[in-house]
């Protein structure tokens, strides 16, 4: 079975509108995915049903053979363990520093210390961060706050990294030294699902590409072919 299996997945909302249309999906371990498409497609509908943040209507959704849909609301933290998210926004807390940032998420899981210390030290390295552990939040740029939360979001050990819009406030430059992180996060081992509405990035890095319309899967992309098969498209 493939490490993320969506099988005839609906989502409709208690307002009537339906997001996602009996969505079939298949996801193998150690792949990096585009999710693409305009908005109110359906893009970040989908990625908060694989971690749960919303429940699909009808279907079922299985991470590493796990129902996800079926698992109850007190169970959702052992998902959430195996998965790392990243937002647009951030979300880091402004009274900690970067390391403590990153430790807070080890910290609550009771891990000792010093294995928590070792723990942060290397993600902080992986994301070019290791001279700024001492810095607040506000003393970083934009894309240096981005790196302490992909930090944390893998400091332990996630075998999915979810990526919603992580370069959607960052300028080309530094959308593009983020993406040189998440690629060697890749590289080590991690499956990477990455919503985008950078298609400049899509056709740059040239992974699978699945390209939702209205809540449905318009094209599937296999790696190595968005870039051909868009440009004769465009």
């Amino acid at each position: 079975m493939a490490l993320i299996e969506c099988i005839g997945v609906r989502k409709r909302f208690k307002t009537g509108v339906v997001a996602i249309h009996n969505l079939d999906l298949s996801i193998d371990k150690g792949e990096f995915v585009f999710i693409i498409g305009s908005t109110g497609c359906g893009k970040s509908t989908l990625v908060n049903m694989l971690y749960r943040k919303e429940r699909p209507t009808a279907g079922k959704i299985y991470i590493g053979g796990l129902d996800v849909s079926k698992l109850r609301n007190n169970k959702v933290y052992k998902l959430r363990r195996k998965i790392g998210v990243v937002f647009q926004d951030y979300k880091l807390l402004s009274r900690l520093n970067v390391y403590e940032n990153v430790a807070f998420t080890l910290e609550v899981l009771g891990l000792p210390k010093d294995e928590i210390h070792t723990k942060v030290l290397k993600v902080l390295e992986l994301v070019g961060l290791k001279g700024r552990a001492k810095n607040y939040p506000h003393e970083l740029s934009g894309g240096e706050q981005q790196r302490v939360a992909i930090a944390r979001s893998i400091v332990n050990g996630p075998r999915i990294l979810i990526c919603d819009e992580p370069t959607g406030n960052l300028d080309p430059k530094t959308s593009d030294e983020i993406m040189e992180v998440l690629e060697e996060i890749n590289r080590l081992g991690t499956t990477i699902i990455m919503v985008t509405h950078d298609i400049d990035i899509v056709r740059k890095l040239n992974k699978r590409t699945i390209q939702l319309d209205n809540g449905r899967i318009l094209k599937d992309y296999a790696k190595g072919t968005y870039s051909n098969e868009s440009s004769k498209n465009s």
